[in-house]
């Protein structure tokens, strides 16, 4: 390895000795079920910058003076948290600096984080939150401002380098402040068998019966039609879809298709709901019926269920996060941690495209630091080595830890696009979703406004009236406003709306 030099600083990054150290293996399985091609990937990178440091460099340079110190790192409990426990222990080697995962499930991560700045605590470093989240935690002191340690301590190249919609109002910053650094790239992609649709006899049967050509689906009509017309023809073997329509992750699923239709959450001169509009009756009831010839059961699915029957070709269609367009090629498969996975039977048979409408902005990470840590420094060198373009597009690249893409850099990157054939297409549809994407409802009380909406969605699954339960939600919604202040409500949610992917409606 050949040092370079030049008058002005020529940083020579290399993941293996200096940044991440990693050494990730990757592995695929082929299209027959016993042949598995491994791969060692050791990430490098060139970079030239006109100054000092990279980003990454920067931090593990003046994280140094904090050796010896231990910082206590909020993470989603499951394969999330082996994002940080794969990197942790390079950063350690790096600085001295240990890294404490702290696993919380997703609720937990909101309640506890609030609840230990309210009460006076301590307890952690490094905090993560949600884009629903940040309102509520802006406003209870919850997360230290970011500016003045990005102004001092980062390439403001990075800033650049996040994909729009991820440094947009509402998702990481509020104004020209920013309270976290946006960290994963959550978006709804539906997932269909292109081996299917391109079958002959398919295309004919279907065009036959609805007139129009078989193609992944492009509105929420055609996805219904799409969907009965393979129940119908290959039922129970195969079904046309499914989407995760479990309790607590209906409205979700839900908010896309109502926002791709033309609803609003709210009128922001009354604050009166939109949401048992007639725009709203619709698509919940368009939802209902989707169950028809969805596979029985469907409204208690999850992830790990919808991940089950995709993997083993028993759906034509599937609306769900990112990661399951990763192991459908068999990304990962010999991995450990993924070892709980289904093998999978659809290898070089899956295409991706947003799903109609307004693909969801669903749930999306960013990394903040805690105003009450005594190591804020610290933690905030770790979160900016982590999200630094180097380092980021190693964790995104991680067949297990979740996350996703979220710069611009990850979606072009060569090596990322060389993983599976398939990939730049995939790389090509998140992107293409998060920027048509809608964001969930961020303004204070959120999280309730979610669960209202979800408990209407899971009555009417159960065969409650559709329109008797939205009506119910949307009065909840109004004892909401009305208790947190509607005026109040209301100046936010105006705020809220500037963010471009915020504003409902057709995108």
């Amino acid at each position: 390895m050949k040092m370079l030099k030049s008058r002005k600083f020529l940083v020579f990054i290399a993941a293996c000795l200096l940044i991440a150290g990693l050494s990730i293996q990757f592995g695929m399985a082929g299209k027959g079920e016993k042949e598995v091609i491994e791969k060692e990937v050791i990430i490098e990178k060139e970079v030239m910058v006109s100054g000092p440091f990279s980003s990454a460099v920067r931090a593990v340079e003046e994280a140094k003076k904090y050796s010896g110190t231990t910082l206590n790192v909020v993470w989603e409990a499951g394969l999330q948290s082996q994002d940080p426990r794969t990197l942790g222990p390079r950063w350690e080697d790096l600085t001295g600096i240990k890294i404490k995962v702290i696993e919380l499930s997703y609720n937990d991560i909101y309640t506890n984080q609030l609840q230990d700045h309210l009460t006076g605590g301590s307890s952690y470093d490094v905090i993560t939150f949600s884009p629903l989240w940040l309102i509520d935690f802006v406003n209870a002191g919850v997360v230290e401002p970011l500016n003045p340690y990005i102004d001092k301590y980062m390439n403001k190249a990075d800033l650049d380098d996040f994909l729009d919609v991820y440094k947009s109002e509402g998702y990481s910053k509020i104004g020209d402040t920013w309270y976290g650094l946006p960290d994963d790239g959550d978006v709804f992609v539906l997932y269909y068998r292109k081996d299917l649709f391109a079958d002959p006899d398919n295309m004919a049967d279907f065009k036959a019966k609805y007139g129009y050509e078989l193609a992944a689906p492009e509105t929420w009509e055609q996805f219904d039609d799409i969907g009965n017309f393979f129940t119908d023809k290959f039922g129970p073997d195969l079904y046309g879809g499914a989407v995760q329509r479990i309790e607590g992750q209906a409205y979700s699923f839900w908010m896309g298709p109502f926002s791709g239709n033309g609803g609003q959450f709210f009128d922001p001169n009354t604050m009166k709901p939109g949401i048992n509009s007639a725009v709203g009756i619709k698509t919940t009831q368009q939802i209902v019926d989707q169950n028809k010839w969805m596979p029985p059961g469907v409204e208690k699915w999850g992830f790990v269920e919808i991940l089950s029957a995709w993997m083993s070709g028993k759906l034509a269609m599937a609306i769900t996060w990112p990661p399951i367009g990763r192991w459908s090629a068999g990304y990962g498969a010999t991995v450990e941690q993924l070892a709980w996975v289904p093998s999978t039977k659809v290898v070089g048979k899956v295409g991706y495209v947003p799903p109609p409408g307004r693909p969801t902005l669903a749930g999306g990470f960013s990394l903040a630091i805690s105003p009450d840590s005594k190591n804020k420094e610290a933690a905030y060198f770790f979160i900016q080595w982590m999200n630094s373009p180097e380092i980021s597009l190693q964790r995104v690249m991680l067949p297990y830890a979740l996350r996703d893409p979220f710069r611009i850099s990850h979606f072009e990157s060569p090596l990322y696009q060389s993983m599976w054939p398939e990939a730049p297409e995939y790389l090509e549809c998140l992107k293409r979703g998060a920027m048509k994407g809608q964001f969930e409802l961020g303004i204070p009380g959120a999280r309730e406004y979610a669960e209202a909406v979800d408990n209407a969605l899971t009555a009417s699954f159960g065969g409650a009236n559709v329109k008797s339960e939205m009506d119910k939600a949307a009065k909840r919604w109004e004892d909401i406003t009305d208790r947190l202040g509607r005026d109040r409500q209301m100046e936010n949610y105006k705020v809220w709306l500037q963010g471009p992917w915020n504003k409902e409606g057709p995108k």
